[in-house]
């Protein structure tokens, strides 16, 4: 079987599926390795590190037509066609990559519609067997550390204190909303800079984990119930309880240099939870970095992909922010596909084992279908295990 790596071509992803040294992972499992030409250069990986590694070089036709192809986002933005060349879905194909179908099941409709089989990276299963192919954990890790250095560059202090001749500089506070693998990654990195850190999530079962990466956990005392759902995501609670907890929170914010938020939930919008009342309280110079933005934001004046002042502070509203570490960012995606994709590959053949959550789980579209219990329940569509007891 054929395994095309295309290159990527939305104009703010430069992350590749594949990297070099994955290439004998695929190999020696039976599977041919197409690669498209300057696929990876944006990543800093150039062909020739692809051929030396025992991969062939293609065009974007030649790859497009491959058995199985593996891309950072296996669906083109809302809006762009899905019949280009560089996408070229049929049927009897496999797809692999994000697919954000939670978010917009009709582009996954669309697709699936040309018989293509996609599987979505964003829906790998929370357990023991596939932390390795875990994408969004990997990809939250390196936000949640960007979103810090964003911070620093943009805050007119230094995060530590500092003890001079000229006297001390006090260190930098840092407050962090969402301790989710992004907000501990932003937790452990502001530490290292020397900052003070104290960070929230609605899930009072991460307390233990936001102070072994040294911040001090903000208790607030509001009934959450059950917050989290059996995946370890945070679950939407009640607008009343937002009202509340805004209230309580506007201290920290106000006393905080620095505010990350990486607050979500999945397939819904970002919650508020940084107002724009809460926003004049803070200090001048002070920095907001939103890593929420792209589901609307956690902070109520967050403006998507842009940096905007409000009563003297700054706030950030990156978008995709793990295609800045495009070279790191591409070695860790690369591993999470391809232990995804050998997990479902018996003597050089795809081999879909529906008795594997990981399959299931993972399986959004096939044979012209959705077959994805949750996008079926998006869409409106009643499942043919539904239909038959019906019956």
């Amino acid at each position: 079987m054929i395994v095309g790596i295309i290159k990527e071509t939305a104009a703010d992803e430069t992350r590749v599926a594949l990297v070099p040294a994955q290439v004998p992972s695929l190999t020696k499992a039976g599977l041919d390795v197409l690669v498209q030409s300057g696929a990876g250069e944006r990543a800093g990986f150039v062909d020739s590190e692809y051929t030396d590694r025992g991969a062939r070089l293609g065009d974007a036709a030649a790859v497009a037509a491959a058995d199985i192809v593996l891309s950072v986002r296996a669906l083109p933005p809302e809006g762009d066609p899905l019949d280009s060349d560089a996408v070229g879905y049929r049927a009897g194909q496999v797809r692999i990559g994000f697919c954000d179908p939670l978010n917009f099941p009709q582009i996954v409709a669309s697709a699936a519609e040309s018989g293509v089989s996609l599987f979505s990276m964003e829906m790998i299963p929370r357990i023991t067997r596939a932390q390795s192919m875990d994408a969004l954990s990997s990809m939250a890790m390196l936000a949640g550390y960007r979103a810090v250095l964003l911070a620093a560059e943009t805050l007119p202090k230094i995060f530590p204190m500092m003890m001079t001749a000229a006297g001390t500089v006090s260190p930098a506070k840092v407050f962090v909303i969402g301790a989710g693998v992004a907000g501990l990654q932003a937790i452990a990195t502001a530490k290292r800079l020397g900052a003070v850190v104290e960070a929230y999530d609605v899930r009072p079962a991460v307390k233990e984990q936001v102070e072994s990466v040294g911040a001090k956990f903000l208790e607030l005392q509001l009934e959450t119930g059950d917050a989290q759902d059996k995946g370890g995501y945070a679950k939407e609670l009640g607008e009343d309880f937002y009202r509340k907890r805004r209230e309580m929170m506007a201290v920290a914010v106000a006393a905080a240099d620095v505010v990350i938020t990486a607050a979500a939930i999945p397939g819904r919008e970002a919650p508020k939870l940084v107002t724009a009342e809460m926003v004049e309280g803070m200090s001048p110079g002070s920095v907001i970095v939103d890593l929420a933005s792209e589901r609307g934001g956690n902070c109520e004046l967050t403006q998507a992909g842009q940096c905007v002042v409000a009563h003297g502070v700054t706030i950030l509203g990156p978008l995709n922010v793990p295609a800045a570490l495009a070279h790191h960012a591409s070695q860790l995606y690369s591993k999470n596909i391809t232990t995804f994709l050998l997990n479902m590959v018996k003597d050089g053949q795809l081999v879909l084992d529906q008795n594997d959550e990981i399959v299931t789980g993972t399986l959004l579209a096939q044979d012209g279908k959705i077959v994805h219990e949750r996008l079926q329940q998006l869409l409106g569509i009643e499942s043919e295990a539904a239909t038959s007891q019906d019956g």
